[in-house]
């Protein structure tokens, strides 16, 4: 019996140890993807900041691209349409982004690399066409404008962390998150669910 014990815990050990290894590479690697895009962030890079040796990261995620798929797995969590009055989904969009580009830099790591790289840039489309598009299609007034009325709304979003969080524009920065909030809200708000111009 306390042999049976012993090899629980010592496969617990194991499976902590693991986990800790691979919420540090996962770490690292949003940090460098975020700081100098998916071509110049290293494998090699990645596994210094983690203080692992670089075959770690290789036996986890078998290469750069399985790392970077790992390391930017995104789930929105958008407020569902209809538990929200309709005049408030741009409100409730903004300030969801917000929360989401200030908690971590997983959605700044992808920006950064999506502006470099095609894989990553197919990775932010996707997001949005799995996430953001639903929204669109539920309130909207015509489901065939959908897709242009998300993607509009997503030139506000992006754009907003283009300016504010990579390129660091001091004006965008200084903004209050109340401020944002306001400003962006209307237009956003507009483009999904105001009739067609």
């Amino acid at each position: 019996m306390n042999g049976s014990n012993s090899a629980d815990s010592g496969s617990t050990g194991v499976r902590r140890r693991s986990d800790a290894t691979r919420t540090a590479i996962l770490a690292a690697a949003r940090e460098l993807f975020a700081a100098d895009g998916y071509e110049r962030a290293t494998i090699r890079a990645i596994a210094k900041d983690a203080r692992i040796d670089p075959s770690m990261v290789m036996r986890y995620y078998g290469n750069k691209e399985g790392l970077f798929a790992a390391a930017v797995s995104v789930e929105l969590e958008l407020p569902e349409p209809g538990s929200l009055p309709r005049h408030d989904i741009g409100r409730a969009l903004v300030s969801r982004f917000l929360d989401l580009w200030e908690e971590n830099e997983v959605l700044t790591a992808l920006l950064r690399v999506g502006a470099t790289n095609q894989a990553g840039a197919e990775r932010m489309q996707g997001i949005f066409r799995e996430q953001v598009m639903p929204v669109a299609l539920r309130v909207c007034p015509d489901p065939e404008q959908a897709p242009a009325r998300a993607a509009l709304a997503a030139t506000q979003l992006l754009g907003l962390a283009l300016t504010r969080y990579v390129l660091r524009f001091p004006p965008t920065v200084a903004l209050t998150r109340e401020e944002i909030v306001a400003w962006l809200a209307p237009t956003v708000q507009r483009y999904l669910t105001a009739p067609s111009p």
